[in-house]
């Protein structure tokens, strides 16, 4: 059997943060869902990532994992310590053993042989019931949609009477057929009073689609304010260069 490197399969350092984890998992999640990706290896590298985060989100599987990764490198021949599994569930070495809940006897088609000589019947983490090659996965990956960002130029007379304004989009959409097409959107937003360029304007729901049943993300409008002919506007302040004559000036 051979050692499976769940930090290589994730694509990041052996000292990655919960968080960096977590992101590293979204963005391959997102590359590899079966669902979308195109890539022909797509079922494969989906099921590898979910069983690698599996493990690694996981404090107690995570702790077990790497102090028996220590000497091994992916691809060598791996055997688990004798009694393994009955020691580190019964908590041994390992602060109080995993949850219980069990991946169950045999058949688990989510699972590698690895996996399941380490972990079996040590806790899923992950919902549903075995029985299809997607049950278990793709339920555990109702993610959020990716938020968007577009730019867009407004007047500073938009920017001082808050006006309603519509956006058109070029967005890509896939068919039923897997084909990726690219439609137009228009979507209708206000424009905040007093906004100054370089804020944004955050339209909630209106970003890339979520997986499964996970919400859509958000979309981001980038605000530049165009030049005016007498007005600049510098933050919350409007100035206006006024010409004047000598006598002007002189005499007021």
């Amino acid at each position: 059997m051979e050692f499976k490197d769940y930090y290589e399969t994730m694509g990041v350092e052996k000292s990655a943060t919960p968080e960096d984890i977590k992101r590293a998992h979204r963005k391959l999640a997102r590359k590899y869902h079966p669902d979308v990706s195109k890539e022909k290896n797509a079922e494969a590298r989906f099921k590898e990532l979910a069983e690698a985060y599996e493990v690694l989100k996981d404090p107690e599987k995570r702790a077990a994992y790497d102090r028996l990764g220590a000497n091994y490198k992916a691809g060598q021949d791996f055997q688990p310590p004798p009694q393994w599994a009955g020691r580190a569930g019964a908590g041994g070495d390992f602060g109080g053993g995993f949850n219980g809940g069990g991946v169950g006897g045999g058949g688990d088609q989510d699972h590698s042989a690895f996996f399941e000589s380490l972990f079996k019947g040590m806790g899923r983490g992950r919902g549903g019931q075995p029985g299809s090659p997607h049950q278990g996965t793709h339920e555990a990956f109702n993610m959020h949609g990716q938020d968007q960002h577009a730019k867009i130029d407004i007047t500073l007379e938009d920017a001082y009477a808050g006006p309603t304004r519509t956006l058109q989009l070029r967005v890509p959409i896939e068919d039923a057929e897997g084909r990726v097409q690219v439609q137009n959107r228009t979507i209708e937003f206000v424009v905040p009073k007093g906004i100054r360029a370089g804020q944004h304007i955050r339209l909630a729901a209106q970003g890339g689609p979520g997986m499964g049943q996970g919400s859509p993300g958000d979309l981001y409008l980038d605000v530049s304010v165009l030049p005016h002919p007498l007005y600049r506007a510098d933050g919350r302040d409007v100035y206006m260069d006024l010409p004047v004559t000598p006598w002007e000036a002189a005499l007021g």
